[in-house]
């Protein structure tokens, strides 16, 4: 009996998607929050969760070391994940992706510089615009780099907007809307698709009723 691996990662993501897994009739034997676990059983006898880093996901869906996952579109953009299918937007985990900076900055004279940890993503951005930026890479706090002198602009998720507004920044350029993907292994879709078809199908129409 073949099994499946569904990727996630903990926080607003896991809590945003149990609820559609469980409309699949998958739900979770443990609670995630409170067990040191990483591999945890379903109600689903086929199927099993994995919780790890949300950056990580992509990586263990298109090496197959998990079937599915769910991840924001922000990490997919910044990932390059070619090697996996998308075939559903669960419209979760909503934000937006921008350029932020100080409030009434004075004009940047020379070449910008970014903080972000989407250092892909805005690269292909600025690029786009055809303007060359100087890149540094930052794993959090974002918003201390402008403040600190670290750099002119960041580029990170907003949700609220309130972190901005607390540190002194605001919202300069939309680069993307971005919400939560089901993405899928290229042979495991092929391979399992007895299991992962209803799935599909179940999630398609969890997502439709959340729009209601």
């Amino acid at each position: 009996m073949s099994q499946l691996t569904i990727a996630l990662s903990k926080g607003r993501i896991l809590k945003d998607t149990l609820p559609l897994l469980k409309v699949a009739g998958i739900e979770m034997l443990e609670d995630p929050e409170k067990s040191r676990k990483l591999i945890f059983p379903t109600t689903h006898p086929q199927v099993n969760i994995i919780i790890i880093r949300a950056t990580d996901v992509p990586t263990y869906v298109e090496n197959g070391a998990a079937d599915l996952g769910v991840a924001g579109k922000d990490v997919l953009m910044e990932h390059g994940a070619s090697g996996v299918y998308e075939p559903l937007d669960l419209d979760i985990a909503k934000c937006k992706l921008m350029v932020a900076g100080k409030v009434n900055a004075p004009p940047v004279n020379g070449r910008l510089r970014i903080a972000t940890k989407f250092v892909n993503l805005t690269k292909q951005y600025y690029a786009q615009k055809g303007e060359q930026v100087e890149v540094i890479k930052l794993y959090g706090s974002m918003e201390l780099a402008p403040l600190m002198g670290l750099a002119d602009r960041i580029v990170d998720v907003v949700d609220t907007g309130k972190t901005l507004k607390e540190n002194g920044l605001e919202p300069l350029e939309l680069i993307s809307y971005i919400s939560s993907r089901l993405i899928v292994n290229k042979a495991s879709f092929k391979r399992k698709s007895d299991l992962i078809q209803p799935l599909l199908q179940q999630l398609t129409q969890a997502v439709a009723q959340n729009k209601v």
